[in-house]
């Protein structure tokens, strides 16, 4: 399925039972409220999908699951991050065996690549696949940025499509576009900078709360993308408390609590992390709380 890499891709949480096995049908319910939203793609296995500790069995049932319930509607991105190039390209074979769409690819983890590095990493993985790519950038998180140069290179890699630009730097939309046109689509990739990244030309959002607030993003999207700023902007101020808990190192259990609250998602995470206890748990849930008090 070709991807046009616009609107609400939704970093899909993993959903666990308390035996720490998937939860199928709790994934079901979150993707049928996705879908009925109106999302334009998923994304599977990523930072928020508790990337890190999933297997790759789990990946296939994930992976096999979604493209059978999504029955075509939309794309489905699996994502990539791996230490080693002859791992990520095991993965991206398995990927098409699998049935995804696309995938998510981030820079080589736990080893810093300099710039040839990570530019010979990315190109390897896409000339092994006819997957269309989206690469990560995401300095901040994973200390290795994608820089205008490099992407000067990567441009000649046809299925190398779109970035997910978390730089923090929401001029770098611009530089991208004024460098290269729409040769990459950008999807921003932070929350809290979803309307300023969609104004200045974004053609999308790789979302974290979307997987609570899956009508709220996709409406706030379309508002935005429509140049109705002023219809936007309060419900904007009103996400913004949720949009928050995507920039924190918890981001998983903050919102997997939301979409708890919500009733499309349970707390459940696999260890290392741990589920909110005490005065955390409280605070964070009071910001939930008030927001679906008060939801538009």
């Amino acid at each position: 399925m070709a991807i046009t890499w616009k609107g609400v891709f939704p970093a899909l949480t993993t959903k666990f039972t308390a035996a720490d096995e998937l939860d199928l049908t709790l994934f079901s319910r979150n993707l049928d409220a996705q879908l009925e939203a109106g999302v334009e793609g998923i994304i599977l296995g990523g930072s928020l999908g508790e990337a890190s500790v999933i297997t790759t069995e789990e990946k296939a049932t994930l992976v096999k699951h979604a493209v059978k319930q999504i029955a075509g509607r939309v794309p489905v991105v699996i994502n990539i991050a791996e230490g080693a190039t002859r791992e990520a390209l095991r993965q991206a074979t398995l990927a098409e065996e699998w049935g995804a769409s696309g995938l998510m690819l981030l820079p080589p983890m736990r080893y810093k690549s300099d710039a040839r590095e990570t530019v010979e990493y990315f190109r390897t993985i896409a000339r092994s696949t006819s997957l269309p790519i989206m690469l990560y950038n995401n300095p901040v998180d994973y200390k290795t940025e994608i820089t205008l140069d490099m992407f000067e290179e990567l441009s000649a890699e046809k299925n190398i499509e779109a970035v997910k630009e978390s730089t923090r730097d929401v001029t770098n939309v611009i530089r991208m576009q004024n460098r290269f046109g729409d040769r990459f689509k950008i999807l921003c990739g932070v929350d809290t900078l979803t309307l300023e990244e969609l104004v200045t030309g974004a053609d999308g959002l790789v979302a974290g709360l979307v997987c609570a607030f899956p009508v709220e993003t996709v409406k706030l999207y379309k508002l935005i993308k429509a140049g109705k700023i002023q219809e936007a902007l309060p419900l904007y101020r009103w996400f913004m408390p949720l949009l928050e808990l995507d920039i924190h190192p918890k981001l998983v259990q903050y919102i997997k609590l939301a979409e708890t609250r919500a009733g499309i998602g349970s707390e459940y995470v696999r260890a290392p992390r741990l589920t909110l206890v005490g005065e955390e748990r409280e605070r964070i849930l009071k910001v939930i709380d008030h927001a679906i008090a008060t939801r538009p």
